[in-house]
């Protein structure tokens, strides 16, 4: 204590009171930052759910359920296939064809003669009574043989033929199963910045998940059983357009009815359809149901962004104004920091299935502070998209 004590009063007089309540706030942010990716995205590499006890004895029969909101051919011919060439013995396809072509519709309800798990159902589309997902996915719940679901979208494919196998392996330690979506990658710095936006944004919930403070999913990848949906009455806030897999789900997660499945092979990867402007609408619309999260998962949150913002700023005005030996001090501080968040944004890529995002991160982690501050102010305005 008196070595210490020593230190700080040298410290003080050497550097004055701003120098070391300068140096403190750094110490205090670097330990921040270093907590999220170390013992809460750290996690994420090395988790195994088989650790979590058991809850049924074997791999049960699913239904995969997704409505279709267009005549969307891409879909029927690219994107469907790869859902059913599944390696699992046992599952459905339920598709909620919501729109008024009574043609395209035909066509698919056709399939079920070559494939057999295909179910089809439709909703006739009034444009002055608009239909939500949540609307169609209950429609196809119900259309649903089997209680355990996986719900994902027609703009997501998986990457492999053992997707379903592992999400549907879920089930045996949880009610809930969540799993992970990028986005698919394309060449330039945008498409680069949203898909590390889309990794580090379900690096926070997969995180929390895995330390069993679950808050949320994924909307093309993720699960629930009959039992719980309609235990809770279906889906909540149905004034809005999206909530199902976030503003739902925190109805019924629990500490011990959520399976969380990482791995390359049960990656999806969702379509783009824009650059810079989508992916930035597309924050603003889902990013609408985020006060409406519990406290604890906001502060979670925007504790990461602004201890980061606020590192940098302290380190900044320390490198301009203080003397040589405490901008070493801070620089290695800096050094440390980006060593440390490479070594797990890459291990954390790598459990995903992401590749090439550790190299080129200090683009994302940059950039990714004013862009939040963007969709934040964004967010003042009502998208009139979210509301019913």
């Amino acid at each position: 204590m008196e070595v210490f004590n020593s230190f700080f009063d040298s410290f003080l007089a050497c550097y004055g009171r701003e120098g070391t309540a300068l140096a403190a706030m750094l110490l205090v942010l670097l330990g921040v930052q270093l907590y999220y990716y170390i013992f809460v995205y750290g996690r994420i590499a090395g988790y195994k759910n088989n650790r979590r006890p058991a809850v049924l004895e074997a791999d049960p029969p699913v239904s995969v359920v997704m409505p279709l909101f267009s005549e969307d051919y891409a879909f029927v011919e690219e994107r469907l296939p790869l859902i059913l060439a599944q390696s699992y013995p046992k599952f459905e396809v339920v598709i909620v064809y919501v729109g008024h072509d009574s043609d395209f519709y035909e066509d698919l309800a056709r399939l079920k003669q070559t494939f057999p798990q295909i179910i089809t159902t439709k909703i006739h589309l009034n444009p002055r009574f608009p239909i939500s997902r949540k609307m169609a996915l209950n429609v196809g719940i119900k259309s649903a043989h089997y209680e355990h679901m996986i719900f994902t979208s027609t703009d997501a494919c998986p990457q492999t033929d053992r997707w379903l196998s592992l999400m549907a392996k879920g089930f045996t330690r949880g009610d809930i199963v969540i799993g992970y979506c990028g986005l698919e990658p394309k060449r330039g710095a945008v498409n680069y910045l949203m898909r590390a936006w889309r990794m580090m944004h379900a690096a926070e919930w997969l995180g929390r998940a895995i330390c069993r403070r679950p808050y949320r999913g994924m909307l093309q990848n993720f699960g629930f059983t009959k039992t719980l949906y309609f235990g809770a009455n279906g889906f909540n806030r149905l004034n809005m357009n999206i909530g199902e897999d976030d503003l739902f789900l925190q109805r019924v997660m629990t500490r011990n009815n959520v399976s969380v499945i990482l791995s390359p092979r049960a990656t999806l990867r969702e379509k783009t359809w824009g650059g810079l402007g989508w992916g930035l609408g597309h924050l603003r619309y889902f990013g609408s149901a985020f006060r409406f999260y519990p406290r604890s998962a906001r502060n979670f949150v925007q504790w990461e962004i602004g201890s980061r913002l606020l590192f940098f700023l302290a380190a900044a005005c320390a490198l301009c104004f203080m003397p040589l030996e405490y901008k070493m001090a801070v620089a290695a501080m800096i050094l440390l920091r980006y060593l440390v968040v490479v070594v797990e944004v890459r291990r954390i890529a790598q459990r995903l299935g992401e590749k090439g995002m550790a190299w080129c991160y200090f683009l994302y982690d940059l950039l990714s502070l004013p862009g939040a501050v963007v969709v934040r102010l964004m967010l003042l305005r009502k998208d009139k998209r979210v509301w019913r």
